[in-house]
């Protein structure tokens, strides 16, 4: 995620962007997806059980369920009851096809996860979610969706690069210290931040599947200026955090960057991954 610890599991940050989420998430996952999950229920009746890791708001939910056909049971997951009651209220009721799309909550933390608690589970889906996470819990959640025979769909993660228009003679040294920020050991975790999506895509090869990662960058100008800069606090903020001997300089860069934005002639482009696993299905080869 690209906000500080304060803001980053917000309602008001998760709902400003989501529109620049949505529009950042590759589509070239959705019809090898379509395609699996058409084949996983050929010989079953049923409705697809779709499980949101660290739902927030639901915008994942918001985005992929009328992508989908056939009848969907959307199991939420999340600590904070708050988000979870927004995100079952904004939930939609309705596949691609007009299937019925239900919904349910599990209240707690995903990290310790394993194949018994995702079995019946036709897909996993996260959001935002592989950078918090530790080399440990990825391999935790790897292994639990091979064992349950799930394909996993984990979108928008940090790629660490960031790019801005004009630039800066700071813009530099900032990535660095956010990106060491991202990487940082938080109460004994050491985060995988921009590393995540590599550890993933070697982790998940371990499977015995198929695992495609697509880039699903955001491209933030103008008409996204208020995102912007929320996202420039975040950013310089966690930066300033690494490195508290930048905030001098931090803090005379964040004035004129959002100064820049003010004026509409800021121009972001802050790059993440989305990662598709397959299992392979029984009687498939490689």
């Amino acid at each position: 995620m690209n906000t500080t610890d304060e803001t980053r599991y917000t309602p008001q940050w998760l709902e400003l962007r989501e529109g620049a989420d949505a529009t950042a998430r590759a589509r070239d996952f959705l019809d090898p997806l379509r395609d699996h999950l058409r084949d996983h229920l050929a010989d079953r009746t049923g409705e697809l059980v779709i499980r949101d890791l660290g739902c927030g708001t639901g915008s994942m939910g918001r985005w992929l369920a009328p992508r989908l056909n056939g009848p969907q049971h959307w199991i939420l997951h999340d600590r904070d009851p708050d988000l979870l009651d927004r995100a079952v209220a904004r939930m939609p009721r309705a596949a691609a096809d007009g299937s019925p799309v239900t919904v349910a909550t599990e209240q707690g933390d995903i990290a310790g996860l394993t194949a018994a608690d995702l079995a019946g589970t036709s897909l996993v889906t996260a959001s935002a979610l592989l950078d918090l996470l530790t080399r440990d819990e990825l391999n935790g959640l790897a292994e639990a969706c091979a064992g349950a025979g799930c394909p996993a769909l984990l979108t928008l993660s940090v790629a660490g690069l960031v790019e801005l228009t004009p630039a800066d003679p700071l813009d530099a040294e900032i990535g660095r210290a956010f990106n060491a920020h991202q990487r940082r050991v938080d109460h004994g975790r050491g985060l995988l931040g921009p590393d995540a999506i590599t550890v993933a895509r070697e982790t998940f090869n371990r499977q015995d599947g198929t695992v495609r990662t697509y880039a699903s960058p955001w491209r933030l100008g103008a008409e996204e200026s208020e995102l912007t800069a929320q996202w420039l606090h975040g950013w310089v903020g966690a930066a300033q955090e690494q490195r508290p001997e930048l905030t001098p300089l931090a803090e005379t860069y964040l004035t004129r960057r959002l100064a820049t934005c003010e004026a509409g002639e800021l121009r972001v482009v802050v790059h993440h991954s989305d990662l598709l696993a397959l299992p392979r299905l029984t009687g498939e080869t490689r």
